[in-house]
């Protein structure tokens, strides 16, 4: 178990369980977990958490730990958008610091950016010089880095996901049936604007894909569920999916090969934002990866933590069950 660290992680979308062996110079990851609990369902622009959110992201959040225990030498928690938003995440991170042994930590923008680009650097082999991006599309806020190492130079954040996207624009979920082609440029048009900063972003020799969206989507693209490290995802494929997806309604949705059942809804959203970004980026193409956030997380923890000559003392979770979000 030498130099294995673990983080839980909530996002607008899911709550997310990764162990891995950092020790080394090629990260070995042991154990990763997803659970659909979408705690930013009806947050708004800045609202409060709604009770069932809470409670079943909670439920999920003592699964993971129950799975994580005695398995780490160091244990993180992080939240990113929905917990920036909610008037009420005090009392959310309350709980969820109870359930762990350890404080969750809401991310700013910046910082999410920074740690999904560390991440995705890690999956890429010896970096030589040439300048990469990463944009990190996810439930509720959607971010890109770029740089030449494995540290970004330039990071940004902009207030648009998949969730809040399906919100803003409910006929995309296919609920009610098949969206229609006002609905999609609504939707696009929603996107274009809250990423138009990255208009004067630096070009970059490769751009990498990481986030629910579009591992997800590659999966679509392939047919089939699993790993997709170094997939190549095109515009073309991007607007491929979406046409189909779109075409059908909700439950038809859930039976295409390589979808998740949890993201059949928020999915067009999700890919509506990744066209969006590579058209204002000048990009045809890109690579999927799922080394993201979580790992680029820990691998920032270790390189200002880890003490010369021996790991950390174990940080040991000290649990306490939840009776329900107040």
């Amino acid at each position: 178990m030498s130099g294995r660290y673990g983080i839980v992680s909530v996002g607008t979308n899911s709550t997310r369980l990764l162990l891995a062996d950092v020790s080394g110079d090629v990260p070995r990851v042991a154990l990763a977990r997803t659970v659909g609990t979408r705690i930013g369902e009806g947050l708004g622009e800045k609202g409060r958490l709604g009770e069932e959110p809470a409670r079943r992201t909670l439920a999920a959040i003592e699964q993971l730990a129950r799975a994580a225990r005695g398995r780490y030498v160091r244990l993180f928690a992080i939240a990113t958008s929905a917990l920036r938003r909610a008037e009420n995440a005090g009392e959310f991170l309350e709980r969820a610091g109870e359930v762990l042994g350890v404080e969750m930590r809401v991310l700013s923008g910046e910082e999410e950016g920074r740690a999904s680009y560390r991440g995705a650097a890690a999956s890429l082999g010896r970096l030589r010089g040439e300048r990469i991006g990463v944009v990190d599309t996810g439930g509720g806020s959607t971010e890109y880095a770029s740089g030449t190492g494995v540290v970004p130079d330039r990071v940004s954040s902009s207030e648009i996901g998949a969730v809040r996207l399906t919100e803003l624009v409910p006929q995309l979920s296919g609920s009610d049936g098949a969206a229609g082609p006002e609905a999609i440029a609504r939707a696009q048009t929603i996107a274009r604007e809250a990423i138009e900063p990255l208009r004067d972003a630096d070009p970059v020799e490769r751009l990498v894909l990481v986030g629910g969206t579009a591992t997800t989507a590659a999966a679509v693209v392939r047919g089939r569920a699993g790993p997709v490290d170094g997939f190549p995802l095109t515009r073309g494929d991007l607007e491929r999916v979406l046409d189909q997806l779109t075409g059908v309604g909700l439950e038809e949705r859930k039976q295409i090969a390589g979808m998740r059942a949890q993201r059949a809804d928020i999915l067009p959203a999700g890919i509506v934002v990744l066209t969006s970004v590579l058209d204002v980026l000048g990009r045809e193409a890109a690579i999927a990866s799922g080394s993201d956030l979580l790992l680029g997380y820990l691998l920032e923890r270790r390189d200002e933590e880890l003490p010369p000559g021996g790991l950390p003392r174990p940080a040991r979770a000290r649990s306490k069950t939840p009776r329900g979000f107040r």
